[in-house]
C-alpha cells in the first residue's frame, strides 16, 4: 500500500509535530519540501524508516533523540541520549545572561556542566566578543558539544573536561552559568516522558534536588570578578531556597527570574 506524504501524516497516530519532525528525519528533507510536495508517494525504504521511528517514539523515546537535533535559541542542535535535550525554560538562562554581558565589550564566560553546549554556544553566538569556556565532566557529552561548536562555528568557546570547577584553577569570569542536575531522587517525573531516556546524572541532585546547586554557589564566589554574576537554572520550587543559599553566601543584587510559564526558573546574584 502507498501512501502520500499528506497521508503519512494524517495517520501517523502522534502529535504532528513531532510526525512532521519524524518523517523530515526519515526522508532527509526540511519543513518547506514537506509542504511542497504534500503529494509525494516516499518509497519503501523511507516508508521503513519513518515506521521504525514512529514505532520507538510510540513506545516513548524522545523525538529529540529519534532525530539527533533539537532547536535552542534559534541554532539546531545535535542531541544524543549523552546529553540532556535542549529545553525552551533554558532560554531564560542565556537571555539573563546576555542582559549580564555587554556586547561590545571582552568579558570572559563560564558555563558549568554544558551537556550539549546549547548554552555556552548560544551565549558565543550572540556575543561574539566574548570568551566562553565551558566544563564538562562527561567525555561523550564533550564530543556533542565540540560539534555543535564546530556546527556554529562558534571560535570562541573552549571546552574542558571537568567536574564542575575542578579544572580552572584560579581563573576568573565575569558571568558564570550553570544548568545543574536539580530533581529530587525519587521524584516521579523521572520515571515519566522524555525524562525516564535522559542521562541519570545529568538530572538527579540527590535527596533534596540542591545537592549540586549549594557547592556551585558556595564556590562561585571565588572564580568571578568583582561584580560579576551567577546564574544558574533550578527546579519550579526551588527558587526561594536557593536565593537563600545566595544570600547566606554573600551574593548581592539576589534575584529570580521567571519563564514563559510564569515559573520562576533562573536565580542568580553578583559578587
Amino acid at each position: 500500500m502507498t501512501a502520500s506524504i499528506a497521508e503519512l501524516l494524517r495517520a501517523a497516530g502522534i502529535a504532528l509535530v513531532d510526525a512532521r519532525a519524524l518523517l523530515r528525519a526519515a526522508l532527509g528533507v526540511d519543513d518547506a519540501y514537506l509542504a511542497a510536495h504534500s503529494e509525494r508517494v516516499p518509497g519503501a525504504e523511507e516508508c521503513e524508516r519513518y515506521s521504525g521511528l514512529l514505532e520507538r517514539r510510540c513506545a516513548g523515546e524522545p523525538v529529540a533523540y529519534l532525530t539527533g537535533e533539537r532547536e535552542f535559541y534559534s541554532l539546531a542542535f545535535k542531541v544524543t541520549p549523552a546529553v540532556l535535550i535542549p529545553r525552551p525554560e533554558t532560554e531564560l538562562l542565556v537571555e539573563i545572561a546576555l542582559e549580564k554581558i555587554p556586547p561590545d565589550a571582552p568579558r570572559r564566560v563560564l558555563d558549568l556542566a554544558t551537556g550539549s553546549g546549547c548554552v555556552s554556544i548560544a551565549i558565543a553566538k550572540h556575543r561574539p566578543r566574548a570568551r566562553v569556556v565551558a566544563t564538562e565532566i562527561d567525555r561523550a557529552a564533550l564530543d556533542v558539544a565540540r560539534e555543535n561548536a564546530r556546527r556554529h562555528a562558534a571560535r570562541n568557546v573552549e571546552f574542558v573536561e571537568s567536574d564542575w570547577f575542578g579544572a580552572l584553577g584560579a581563573a576568573r569570569f565575569d558571568v558564570i552559568v550553570a544548568n545543574p542536575p536539580y530533581i529530587a531522587a525519587g521524584d516521579p517525573h523521572l520515571e515519566e516522558g522524555d525524562l525516564w531516556f535522559e542521562p541519570r546524572r545529568a538530572l538527579v541532585a540527590g535527596p533534596s534536588g540542591l545537592e549540586c546547586i549549594g557547592p556551585v554557589i558556595a564556590r562561585a564566589h571565588a572564580h568571578l570578578v568583582a561584580g560579576g554574576w551567577l546564574l544558574f537554572e533550578h527546579g519550579h520550587d526551588q527558587a526561594a531556597r536557593c536565593r537563600a543559599l545566595l544570600e547566606r553566601i554573600g551574593f548581592q543584587q539576589v534575584a529570580s527570574w521567571r519563564d514563559l510559564a510564569g515559573i520562576e526558573r533562573v536565580s542568580g546574584g553578583q559578587v
